[in-house]
């Protein structure tokens, strides 16, 4: 049997990896701002709601699938 995994272990691991997904989120959200700002867009308000959810201390690890929540579409029984 494996020990279980130290949250250090986990952070040393992904640290680099994370900080690259932020700086490009920034970047992104960047490049909008210099195009005029933000429309009316859905997707915008998806994009602050997700990153208000992962600026909140949590004790369950569902982040993960509440941000996929954020970005899907409300189930339809009759969709096709």
């Amino acid at each position: 049997m494996t020990a279980p995994t130290r949250a250090l272990d986990v952070l040393n691991r992904e640290f680099l990896s994370l900080r690259e997904k932020l700086i490009e989120v920034a970047a992104g959200l960047d490049r909008i701002g210099r195009a005029g700002g933000v429309c009316d867009d859905p997707r915008v308000d998806q994009i602050r709601r997700s990153l208000e959810l992962l600026a909140q201390p949590r004790e369950t690890a569902d982040r993960a699938e509440q941000v996929q929540l954020i970005f899907s579409l409300p189930y339809d029984p009759n969709w096709r």
